[in-house]
């Protein structure tokens, strides 16, 4: 049986469709839903059971057996990045994921786990997967220190060797739609397109990038899954990797493929960004994939192009949003 923490958020959802896609429907989702709407993400899935995240740390804890497991996939985490309370993140994202490391590496049970590109910070130290040049990061808000930590502590405790940590760059796709303010900009442009007829992008506030020329490295949610699924598979693969498409890509080319997806006339409008953002904003983020390529892994990365008329022709046009 394979756990899933997260099970039902976006991209743990989006793995559960890829795992039933592949035959596969013993997992075990640990997750809270609370008052949310994510329940929906879990509709036409096939899984075990599903258990709430304090009822999952509890039997842990008491050693309480989980039954057959063979892996661990661990994406449960709270991943707002303008979470302020730091005991709180270092709890839920830090010793959590430590300690289900220590717990499956003690019985000799595969795990992935999700690490994130905001361990690099403003990206001044590069975008490089290397855990040699992890303690050179200065990560911007406590969501990414939080997500470092377990990194550093997976190195240095040698724990790495036995885990796959993934570095999420910025992920969107189906199966987002719950997320409210931490949705993608893709959804939000569709949306706000469709309410206005246009669309309002942040100004640049470096000279060095003009407006709307900020670039992040995007990839969609089913590219993810595809590589995901590949490391599981492929278990003698181990350590820690970038997941991007290792292509940046600027706001408006992003603002322009929405717009085409809808066939809609482009119109662009920069709009000021909120002072509390502009001296923690990545201006520029790309990861670099030769050691997940130098792995072996054969995962082809869609064009942003090719993903968002996916996203928006097939999933947000018809209204639904869901794998």
């Amino acid at each position: 049986m394979i756990i899933l923490t997260g099970g039902a958020g976006f991209i743990g959802s989006a793995f559960l469709w890829k795992l039933n896609a592949a035959g596969r429907s013993d997992v075990l989702v640990v997750d809270d839903l609370g008052h949310s709407d994510k329940w929906k993400n879990l509709r036409g899935r096939q899984f075990s059971d599903l258990v709430s995240i304090g009822d999952f740390s509890s039997r842990l804890a008491s050693g309480e057996a989980l039954g057959n497991i063979d892996a661990i996939v661990h994406l449960g985490a709270c991943s707002a990045t303008t979470e302020r309370n730091a005991d709180y993140m270092m709890e839920n994202n830090y010793r959590s994921t430590r300690r289900l490391a220590e717990w499956a590496i003690s019985r000799g049970v595969y795990m992935q786990y999700a690490s994130s590109a905001a361990t690099y910070g403003d990206g001044v130290n590069g975008f490089s997967d290397d855990p040699s040049l992890l303690s050179a990061l200065v990560p911007q808000n406590v969501y990414g220190y939080s997500k470092h930590m377990v990194d550093l502590w997976a190195r240095e405790s040698g724990a790495a060797a036995k885990l796959v940590g993934l570095k999420y760059f910025n992920v969107f796709g189906p199966n987002e739609y719950h997320k409210e303010d931490m949705r993608s900009v893709v959804v939000k442009a569709f949306e706000e397109i469709r309410s206005t007829g246009k669309l309002g992008l942040f100004r640049s506030y470096r000279n060095d990038f003009a407006d709307g020329e900020q670039k992040r490295d995007f990839i969609y949610v089913k590219d993810c899954v595809d590589a995901m699924m590949w490391l599981l598979e492929h278990r003698e693969v181990r350590g820690l990797f970038n997941l991007g498409t290792g292509k940046a890509r600027s706001w408006n080319d992003l603002a322009r493929s929405v717009f085409s997806a809808m066939k809609a006339p482009e119109q662009i409008n920069y709009v000021e960004m909120p002072e509390g953002m502009r001296d923690r904003y990545q201006y520029f983020t790309e990861a670099s994939m030769n050691r997940l390529a130098a792995a072996g892994c054969p995962v082809s990365f869609r064009s942003l192009e090719e993903s968002i008329h996916d996203y928006v022709v097939n999933y947000l046009t018809p209204g639904h949003g869901f794998l």
